[in-house]
């Protein structure tokens, strides 16, 4: 896989930057959108964003290609889906928090009316 989803010579590197470092970033930035009542388009820019981010963290420190477009795909596909589970399991909390008479959890990411 290396090569065709991440260009670091260590999948260690990979998972360090992009899974953990930026899927947490990601998962904060999907609560913030969530608690600020923001929809899905912002939730996407900032998604968008976070991947140039993370492509320039892998550019300064591993020498990583900064424009490689495979790579930005991943890595934003990536962290867009643990931006997307932040958002909603926030957004499930404050939905059934804050209007506890008419919504109650159906699951950790979705509610449903009482």
């Amino acid at each position: 896989m290396q090569g065709i989803l991440y260009e670091e010579p260590s999948i260690w590197q990979y998972l360090s930057i992009t899974i953990i470092m930026g899927g947490w970033t990601a998962w904060r930035t999907g609560k913030s959108v969530a608690e600020n009542w923001q929809n899905y388009t912002t939730l996407v820019i900032y998604a968008l964003l976070l991947g140039v981010a993370i492509r320039f963290i892998h550019h300064a420190l591993f020498h990583g290609t900064m424009l490689a477009p495979q790579y930005y795909i991943f890595d934003t596909v990536i962290l867009s889906s643990s931006a997307f589970f932040g958002f909603l399991f926030h957004r499930t909390r404050q939905m059934t928090k804050n209007y506890y008479w008419l919504y109650e959890k159906s699951s950790p990411l979705s509610w449903r009316r009482t």
